[in-house]
């Protein structure tokens, strides 16, 4: 499919492909075709070689960098950590789609950190900040400011929610298991 400006488009629609135009606002580029990020009108820059969303007014919200949002670690492997990300911070109204997030071992505290392990585990609740969105399932997050980071802890033994010990330490009321991880100031436990 090739849209022509003033198409009306949901999201994953296929706009047209990376040797045509240049995928901008409300965009994504996944396998050499460029896709609709939301519900909206298509939008062309001819002069630029651009194409766009123009999102429709009352549509759900829509993930962008400096957005901050909350979801579940379902993976933690050598550099990088998933977030399934269950919404925007603040914002009632669901995502248009489901989304992945990753957290890089840079982004996850200011300083040095040398297991990504010490900051997050399976399960646990996070609170983090967009900087870049590539598509559906590559989406860049930070954990480095004092409010984001862990807003609750699973145990990793027995799985039971922990209380925060200290800064950088939770530890499980049921089997008493110490674990560090990065907290957000506005952890809950």
């Amino acid at each position: 499919m090739k849209a022509k400006s003033g198409d009306f488009v949901l999201p994953g629609d296929e706009l047209g492909v990376t040797e045509e135009f240049i995928p901008s606002e409300w965009t994504y580029e996944e396998e050499g075709k460029i896709k609709s990020l939301v519900v909206g009108t298509v939008s062309i820059d001819e002069k630029n070689k651009k194409i766009s969303i123009v999102p429709k007014t009352g549509t759900p919200p829509v993930l962008e960098p400096g957005k901050v949002v909350v979801g579940e670690i379902s993976d933690v492997r050598g550099q990088r950590a998933s977030l399934k990300i269950d919404k925007i911070k603040d914002d009632e109204r669901e995502l248009v789609t489901s989304f992945m997030g990753g957290i890089h071992i840079s982004q996850a505290q200011k300083g040095y950190l040398a297991k990504l392990t010490e900051a997050f585990r399976i399960g646990d609740l996070v609170q983090a900040k967009v900087t870049k969105v590539m598509g559906l399932d590559t989406v860049d997050l930070t954990t480095a400011d004092e409010e984001l980071g862990v807003l609750k802890a699973m145990c990793t033994k027995c799985r039971h929610f922990m209380e925060k010990r200290s800064n950088n330490e939770v530890v499980c009321p049921n089997c008493e298991r110490r674990e560090r991880r990065k907290l957000s100031v506005n952890y809950e436990g």
